[in-house]
């Protein structure tokens, strides 16, 4: 029985209950984690092995798209393996003293967590190659002609870094990673199991189709999927409905994504494209112009999904918007008929 002198409709409660939900919702185990059925089998091996041997595990690098797990997974290596977890980030190491304090304190066994591992100083990855090989690092004391190298030995530990652009990675800081994982995006099938483990913890009345249109429109990325389903929670909540199909469609309506799950911006992106230009080819810096974004977000947030979809394709030219596109925008192309390479 709930405490009477206790306001459950509080905001602090409120959003300590949405922040536990968001901790509950990270599977614990990779018998829990839902989908990439190769990258949990191999880690699964890995951390096996480790375990049998009775040292750290390789270093891991975990390569994908945001929102397919990679955090999720960092904290599954740690808590299989009964270790502690350090997490850090890229852009928060811009010196190499930022990560030689971090080094020097981790605990023998513990895992490194470094979120968007390619954005780190160039100064600090030069470090982490010694300190991934040989658990050492050499500080500089001193300046000038009379500066000297100390070196440092560290603990032995697991470094699991997570990058959503690999190729920005240099490759004698790839090249010592023990094991690196290319995660997928997930299939509707799996987005649903992913839905239905999320509604049962939200305490949600969903049924079967409705879950089918939300998987259907989240992009193929767990993360957007529970989002949208707390915006359909918060629809039928105000609604005093249940969140049944029509609940979603108008939740999603409402908030502007629609059946292929393109959101405001990525439309605004294909809009200006078809509108504006013609259909393409247009450049990057005048297509993010136009829409009133930063270049790097379209290429690194919208592009990538309209690409995989089939609406937009890159040339040596520019963005061409697909056939595809105008179906779905409901326009007529002005070279209706023509080859996609002469558009």
């Amino acid at each position: 029985m709930s405490d009477p002198g206790v306001d459950l409709t509080s905001p602090e409660l409120a959003n300590e209950a949405e922040l536990a939900f968001e901790g509950a919702l990270r599977p614990r185990s990779l018998g829990e984690f839902v989908g990439q059925p190769r990258v949990r089998g191999q880690l699964q091996l890995l951390l096996t092995a480790a375990q049998m041997q009775q040292r750290t595990p390789d270093h891991i690098l975990l390569a994908g798209p945001p929102g397919l797990g990679k955090t999720t997974l960092a904290m599954i290596v740690a808590h299989e393996g009964g270790r502690p977890l350090r997490m850090s980030s890229g852009p928060a190491i811009q010196h190499a003293g930022d990560l030689a304090a971090i080094l020097s304190s981790l605990v023998p066994g513990e895992v490194l967590f470094i979120d968007e591992i390619h954005r780190m100083a160039r100064s600090a990855e030069e470090m982490l190659y010694l300190a991934m090989e040989d658990f050492r690092i050499d500080i500089m004391v001193g300046k000038g002609a009379g500066a000297t190298s100390v070196p440092l030995d560290l603990a032995p530990f697991t470094l699991v870094g997570a990058t959503t652009r690999s190729g920005l990675l240099p490759n004698p800081l790839r090249d010592r990673f023990g094991f690196t994982a290319h995660l997928e995006f997930y299939g509707e099938e799996e987005l649903r199991e992913v839905l239905g483990r999320a509604a049962a913890m939200l305490g949600l009345d969903v049924d079967g189709e409705a879950l089918a249109e939300i998987a259907g429109r989240c992009r193929g990325t767990p993360r957007i999927a529970n989002r949208l389903l707390r915006r359909v929670r918060d629809y039928a909540l105000v609604h005093g409905g249940r969140a049944d199909l029509d609940a979603v469609r108008a939740a999603l309506e409402l908030y502007d994504v629609d059946e292929l799950g393109l959101d405001r911006l990525d439309r605004a992106v294909i809009e200006a494209i078809l509108t504006r230009f013609g259909g393409g080819p247009v450049g990057l810096n005048t297509l993010a112009v136009s829409v009133g974004e930063e270049a790097e977000t379209i290429e690194s947030v919208v592009e990538p999904f309209l690409v995989r979809i089939g609406l937009l394709t890159r040339t040596p030219r520019g963005r061409v918007a697909s056939p595809a596109a105008w179906r779905h925008l409901g326009l007529s192309s002005p070279a209706a008929g023509l080859p996609l390479d002469d558009l």
